[in-house]
């Protein structure tokens, strides 16, 4: 597997420096870009597509929160993409549902923009707090740790689907 923390020239963690990775995507894509390959025989024409390819989608994984904590677990062993597990924190499960019922209903009400506002609020809340949570979780970098950080990427998951619902929402209630 292809590491894009190093491929990046980034600390292998959770928290990144954004510009840094940024600035390092560009150097990557100047060093790269196919463009600079055109000359060149196909061969290395296509070597040069693949690693601007892996350039792009390190980038991408890595700017993402969710995709570079998915890639952190699966430097570690644990992969989660395409996986069946359930989420085991029931707590969370039936917040979940409050939430989706809280979305159903904040259409029918008479300020339902205030009343989305408020659901993003207390999502982004619990979000902040799983995130921080997670930090702490990759640094110990234990078997434990890591299971639960992985518990923790389903439920950023989540929370991500959530976003992607409201604003859905809020298209077809003020659009």
């Amino acid at each position: 597997m292809l590491n894009y923390f190093t491929l990046f020239a980034m600390p292998i963690c959770f928290d990144l420096d954004l510009k840094r990775l940024s600035t390092n995507y560009r150097a990557l894509q100047k060093i790269t870009h196919p463009d600079k390959f055109a000359g060149q025989s196909d061969q290395q024409q296509l070597i040069a597509m693949q690693k601007n390819s892996q350039v792009n989608d390190g980038f991408n994984v890595l700017k993402s929160p969710i995709s570079r904590a998915e890639h952190l677990l699966a430097l570690r062993g644990i992969e989660l993409a395409n996986e069946t597990q359930t989420m085991q924190d029931t707590t969370f499960l039936m917040q979940q549902m409050q939430w989706r019922e809280s979305l159903e209903e904040s259409s029918q009400l008479s300020d339902p923009q205030a009343a989305i506002e408020a659901l993003i609020d207390e999502v982004d809340n619990v979000q902040n707090t799983i995130k921080s949570e997670m930090r702490g979780l990759f640094e110990q970098n234990s078997d434990e740790a890591n299971q639960q950080a992985a518990e923790a990427v389903r439920k950023l998951k989540f929370i991500d689907k959530m976003h992607n619902e409201v604003s859905e929402l809020e298209d077809t209630l003020f659009n």
